[in-house]
């Protein structure tokens, strides 16, 4: 019982570690220039950086849930 706390704890915390990386990951990849200039045209992100953006914030999101429940 305890082992599964402690793993689930684990678990959590490197999703919310990955999370927080992909999330700055992103948002690295927005100030690039390919992504600049699609902002420019199109007026918002490039499909790559919002699939960074939002699978950070799901793993981020799942981390803390599964954090906070064990």
């Amino acid at each position: 019982m305890a082992n599964n706390r402690v793993s689930g704890n684990i678990v959590g915390i490197a999703l919310v570690v990955a999370g927080v990386g992909l999330a700055i990951w992103a948002y690295q990849l927005s100030g690039s220039v390919g992504s600049q200039v699609t902002r420019t045209i199109t007026g918002s992100h490039t499909d790559r950086v919002m699939v960074f953006y939002i699978g950070g914030a799901i793993s981020f999101i799942v981390g803390m849930y599964l954090y906070r429940k064990n």
